[in-house]
C-alpha cells in the first residue's frame, strides 16, 4: 500500500536534527519539534478563537516535510529563501508521491500556505515555530559558545498581535536574557 511507503519515507525526519539541542545534550529532529509545535498549538487552541485549529495542526505537522532530503538549514546561516523554499516544496512533492494526488495536493497545499505566510493560520503557524525553537534553545543543553542573543530577534517579524501571544514572546525572551547573563563570564 502506498500509505505505508509513505510512513517509511517520514522515518527520514526523525534522523534529521536541526540546530536545536535538548535538555541531554542531543541534537533535536525534525520530527521532535513538528510533534511539540502542533502540542503547542493544541494547547493554546482554546484561546485562539476564529482560527482553524484543524488547518493548525496540520499545518504544524507538515511545515518541515520539505527537510526530509536537504535537512535543515539553520536560521543563522543566510541563504536565498526563495530557492530554498522551491527545494523544500520539490522534497514535498517527492515524499508524498506514494500518496493518492489529492492527498499529495492537500499537503503540499498547506506548506505552500506556510511558506507564504498570509493566511491567519499561517501567521500563527510561524509565530509558534519560531517561538518553539527558541523554548528549545534556552531549555536545551548548548555547547559552549551558543548564541543565545540571536534568540532575541529571531522571529520578531511574525509576532502577533494578541495579549496571550505577547506574553509567551515576553516570558521566553527573558529566559533567553537569563541564559545571557547565565553565560557571562
Amino acid at each position: 500500500m502506498e500509505i505505508v511507503t509513505f510512513i517509511k519515507e517520514l522515518e527520514r525526519l526523525k534522523d534529521t536534527t536541526r540546530s536545536a539541542y535538548t535538555k541531554k545534550g542531543r541534537r533535536e529532529s525534525v520530527a521532535e519539534h513538528s510533534w511539540r509545535l502542533a502540542m503547542f498549538a493544541l494547547a493554546l487552541s482554546d484561546d485562539l478563537k476564529g482560527l482553524d485549529m484543524n488547518k493548525v495542526i496540520y499545518m504544524c505537522l507538515v511545515h518541515d516535510l520539505g527537510e526530509a532530503y536537504d535537512g535543515d538549514i539553520s536560521a543563522t546561516i543566510k541563504v536565498n529563501h526563495d530557492k530554498k523554499i522551491k527545494k523544500e516544496e520539490k522534497s514535498v512533492e517527492r515524499l508524498t508521491d506514494p500518496l493518492p494526488s489529492e492527498n499529495q495536493a492537500a499537503i503540499l497545499a498547506l506548506c505552500k500556505e506556510y511558506n507564504k505566510g498570509e493566511t491567519d493560520e499561517a501567521k500563527f503557524v510561524k509565530a509558534l515555530d519560531k517561538m518553539e525553537t527558541i523554548i528549545q534553545h534556552t531549555q536545551g543543553t548548548n555547547p559552549p559558545g551558543f548564541d543565545y542573543k540571536f534568540n532575541l530577534t529571531y522571529g520578531k517579524e511574525f509576532d502577533l498581535d494578541h495579549t496571550l501571544m505577547k506574553k509567551i514572546r515576553k516570558l521566553i525572551d527573558l529566559e533567553t536574557k537569563n541564559k545571557i547573563n547565565d553565560n557571562t563570564p
